[in-house]
């Protein structure tokens, strides 16, 4: 999870569909601009280039009993179905930070090390503890055969991902003013790309070692 610039103007289908009975919440407009603001990424695990994406409330409606929250632009989030569900347990329920407001790698330590995620909070504050948990199960929670599969193929993605990382950064070392590598890595380090968090998190833990990419993590 990284910080999410949204869009401050909120789609004009919003304030159309609030009016009605039984209004959508995810027209087209509302869909097109949640994906670009989200670089087509899952909000909470990352996973770029989605599908089947969702429209996802941070702030529950609860069956829109809470009228309020359901065409509120800035409850809505671009997150894919493997995600939405886990989010959906009630222990979730007002606990997750909201990545448009708060910047995750300020409270989180998202890490990926020997084929597993493990996300924890560095502050100790129930939303960010939270939604450290939310984010390692969306990778680690294999309670059935559906969630060991989505889990699987996340981790699978990411590890290939951290890999031309790696391959990046070795290449950079050896060839320190290579431009070409130089791209690859702002590239790699964009909050735009694929696992962010993770990419960023290594290269800050690692950030003696590549001092002149610390730009590449503003």
């Amino acid at each position: 999870m990284v910080k999410i610039d949204r869009n401050p103007v909120s789609p004009p289908s919003l304030a159309i569909e609030k009016q009605k009975a039984n209004g959508s919440y995810n027209k087209s407009d509302v869909v097109r601009q949640l994906k670009e603001d989200s670089h087509d990424k899952c909000y909470i695990c990352e996973l770029k280039g989605l599908s089947d994406p969702e429209v996802e409330h941070l702030h529950p409606h609860h069956g829109r009993q809470i009228a309020e929250r359901v065409f509120d632009w800035n409850n809505l989030f671009y997150v894919c179905p493997h995600c939405n569900n886990l989010k959906r347990e009630d222990k979730y329920n007002e606990k997750i930070i909201d990545c448009c407001v708060v910047d995750p790698e300020e409270v989180l330590e998202q890490s990926y090390e020997n084929g597993h995620v493990k996300v924890h909070s560095i502050e100790n504050e129930e939303n960010s503890i939270m939604t450290a948990e939310l984010i390692q199960e969306c990778f680690e929670k294999r309670n059935t055969g559906i969630r060991e599969a989505a889990c699987q193929y996340r981790i699978d993605y990411l590890a290939e991902t951290m890999n031309v990382l790696y391959k990046a950064l070795e290449k950079h070392k050896k060839y320190p003013k290579s431009e070409r590598y130089i791209r690859s890595l702002r590239a790699a380090l964009s909050r735009k790309s694929a696992f962010a968090a993770f990419k960023r998190n290594y290269v800050r833990k690692h950030i003696t070692d590549y001092p002149e990419l610390k730009d590449f993590l503003r």
